[in-house]
């Protein structure tokens, strides 16, 4: 007990910066401190738990189990100091970071142009659109908000529906011209693919081209849904693409209205603990309202 009196509760929050980051390099660089600096107070904060709270691995920093529940306690107290900071910003609005992940295609294609007006109601809140292939994990705060093309569980994870939206496929016109125009979805099977890298796919969600033909000839294949677009623009063959990704394409041809054609859901995830947080709010209400005003993105919810 008499060394825990030592604990200093500025290295709580390094030490819930680097649980998150999993190494002490990315940790440093996001709290703008020396990464000699973060190695000391970890070291500081283990000497006085008495106890190791990483496992130092090649790969970076796992948590032990004092260390998982550390991060709970760290994290419940982070969320403390931003509500308090928040009620004592009073009358000001929504102030500080709120980090937002979703995949490429909908944050670079449909999200990026519409959070400008945010920004304009809300001067002092800042936004960060972090794209990611993978599913993101708000329970261990790598973002505060994450937008899904599935409902995830996960302990302490509150989550909403606010979307669906519609796939079809599409095809430059030089590509039809040289190749036909496919008629029924039984002439699908002689025509040219893009897709996903296969072994890449982290989110099943994304299979989508499944939805519609079974084993496609795929002979061009990225990471990006925004480097498939292109190269179905080019030429390359078919591609299966959300409606809000190939809306203000000019290049691209839909193939088989309502025939070719799937849907995915889009979900809001936040976090118990933030749920509540004013800066939080405001962007969750920003986000639905966007949805819900946008027929594109109710399809099958409710009559346009």
């Amino acid at each position: 007990m008499a060394a825990f009196e030592k604990f200093d509760w500025d290295n709580l929050k390094v030490f819930v910066e680097v649980a998150r980051a999993g190494n002490i390099a990315a940790a440093a660089r996001r709290l703008k401190l020396a990464q000699s600096t973060v190695s000391r107070r970890i070291a500081h904060m283990e000497s006085v738990l008495g106890s190791a709270i990483f496992e130092r691995q090649a790969g970076g920093l796992r948590l032990t189990g004092l260390g998982e529940r550390l991060r709970g306690h760290g994290e419940r107290v982070e969320s403390a100091v931003i509500a308090f900071q928040e009620e004592m910003s009073g009358g000001v609005g929504a102030v500080g970071r709120v980090r937002l992940a979703t995949m490429e295609g909908i944050a670079s294609l449909y999200l990026a142009s519409r959070l400008v007006g945010l920004r304009r109601q809300h001067p002092l809140l800042d936004v960060e659109l972090l794209t990611s292939p993978q599913t993101v994990y708000v329970a261990r705060r790598e973002a505060d908000l994450f937008l899904s093309f599935f409902h995830p569980t996960g302990r302490g994870l509150v989550s909403r529906q606010i979307g669906r939206f519609r796939l079809n496929l599409y095809a430059s016109r030089g590509y039809l011209e040289e190749h036909g125009t496919p008629t029924t979805l039984r002439d699908l099977g002689r025509h040219a693919f893009v897709s996903y890298i296969e072994d890449l796919i982290q989110v099943d969600a994304v299979k989508w081209l499944e939805d519609v033909i079974r084993e496609p000839q795929i002979t061009f294949r990225s990471n990006s849904m925004i480097a498939q677009m292109g190269a179905a623009a080019g030429g390359a063959g078919l591609v299966l693409l959300p409606e809000f990704a190939a809306a203000d394409r000019s290049d691209l041809v839909q193939v088989l209205p309502g025939e070719a054609t799937t849907t995915r859901e889009v979900w809001m995830n936040v976090h118990c603990d933030l749920q509540f947080a004013l800066r939080i709010q405001v962007v969750t209400r920003h986000l639905a309202a966007l949805f819900a005003a946008d027929p594109a993105m109710q399809v099958g919810l409710r009559v346009s």
